[in-house]
């Protein structure tokens, strides 16, 4: 009976002294080492769901019948990309029978085309091949950001879980395709670790790239401001909060609202057309709600009840945006801190009041990939195991309604 006694523990045990030696092993892996790995892991998962697509793919009007990986990964937008790489931008805009302007360049912004451009000159490679490693790289670039950014805020496994879930997300192909959303989202997550390190100064140059790869200055305007007024009017911070460090956040607010301008006074300079920009944007939604002007805030009213017909479309449109709000209001969700969560919430007021909802809404959505560390905080093993599978389930649900084509497809990533 004692030999049992005594048997029994040291049984126990060895489940114990494996998990405590896998944590040491774990530990001795440098964090940007394990990132890299999902990173890469998660890469070659994606890459096989696109090439089982490709083989399938017929013809259209972007490549042959089964395209080559790269010349799949480059369909879409990836064309206009690669037109904007070879010939810049138009200087007049094309104008359909009905007298509006067409699906042109201009809806755009350069930073991607061009520095893929420069890299293609440099090199001699292909556009297919410089835009899609420009992509993987600096989604790498995001993934390893985004990891220091949840650490911020989250213990090691949680923070690690979160960018498992970035890597897996069902629009992650974004990170290996021909379009600026990779190279945007590195920029993004690399301004949001600097505004939680306050160094409002080092923002500014990647401010103006950000704003000139995805459109995001005015979003972002609006954050900092925000952000600003809430430190000022929590009791006791105006106290604390010295000109010092008012006036860089200030600074960077305008700097960002300034370039999330720049674009649509460029295109009305280089065509002489002062609503160049946004009559291009307007030509994507005419195919859905016709010929219309851009009235702020009513986009999603308008797609909503395309798409679901009143009052139904009301109703699950008020639905949508109150579980939004609650989402970032509740208890976990301050575990992300208030920067992370105004700038979701101010990204979110953008595309309401410009953005038409669409088959692109699932990829346009990509910048609140910030609240992955909300989705995370749960510890079941059960609960983050299904949270993958979902993930890539659900890549595979996008790349057939949204990338793959499918004869006369009129739902665009």
């Amino acid at each position: 009976m004692a030999d049992r006694l005594t048997e029994e523990p040291s049984r126990a045990t060895v489940p114990h002294r494996r998990r405590v030696w896998l944590r040491a092993r774990y530990r001795l892996v440098p964090w940007w080492a394990r990132i890299t790995v999902v990173y890469v892991l998660t890469r070659i998962v994606t890459a096989g769901l696109l090439a089982g697509f490709a083989r399938v793919q017929p013809l259209n009007q972007f490549t042959q019948a089964s395209p080559t990986p790269l010349q799949f990964a480059t369909i879409w937008d990836g064309a206009w990309y690669r037109y904007i790489a070879a010939a810049g931008y138009p200087s007049t805009l094309p104008i359909g029978t009905d007298g509006a302007v067409t699906q042109n360049a201009w809806a755009f912004m350069p930073a991607y085309p061009f520095f893929v451009h420069g890299i293609m000159l440099v090199t001699t490679a292909s556009f297919e091949v410089v835009a899609v490693v420009v992509s993987l790289v600096c989604g790498w670039g995001a993934a390893l950001l985004f990891r220091r950014l949840m650490g911020r805020f989250l213990d090691d496994r949680t923070a690690t879980f979160a960018t498992v879930l970035f890597c897996v997300a069902p629009v992650s192909a974004m990170f290996q395709v021909g379009y600026a959303e990779s190279m945007g989202v590195f920029l993004l997550t690399l301004v949001l670790w600097l505004w939680g390190q306050r160094r409002f100064w080092a923002m500014l140059p990647v401010i103006v790239l950000l704003g000139l790869t995805r459109p995001t200055g005015l979003a972002l305007a609006l954050a900092l401001v925000v952000s600003l007024v809430v430190r000022f009017v929590r009791p006791g911070d105006h106290e604390r909060m010295a000109l010092r460090a008012f006036v860089p956040q200030a600074v960077a607010a305008v700097v960002s609202g300034v370039v999330g301008l720049a674009w649509p006074v460029i295109a009305w300079v280089v065509t002489g057309v002062p609503r160049a920009y946004t009559d291009t944007e307007l030509a994507w939604r005419q195919s859905y709600i016709g010929r219309q002007e851009l009235l702020p805030f009513a986009p999603w009213v308008q797609g909503f009840d395309w798409w679901f017909h009143e009052p139904a479309g009301i109703i699950l449109l008020v639905v949508v945006l109150a579980g939004f709000a609650a989402f970032l209001l509740m208890p976990p969700a301050r575990r992300i801190g208030p920067e992370l969560r105004i700038w979701a919430g101010a990204y979110m007021v953008y595309l309401l009041a410009v953005f038409f909802p669409q088959s692109s809404t699932w990829r346009i959505l990509m910048p609140l990939f910030p609240l992955l560390g909300v989705v995370a905080l749960p510890r079941s093993r059960v609960y983050r195991v299904a949270m993958v599978i979902v993930s890539i389930a659900l890549q595979w649900v996008w790349i057939y309604f949204c990338w793959w084509v499918d004869g006369y497809d009129w739902t665009p990533p």
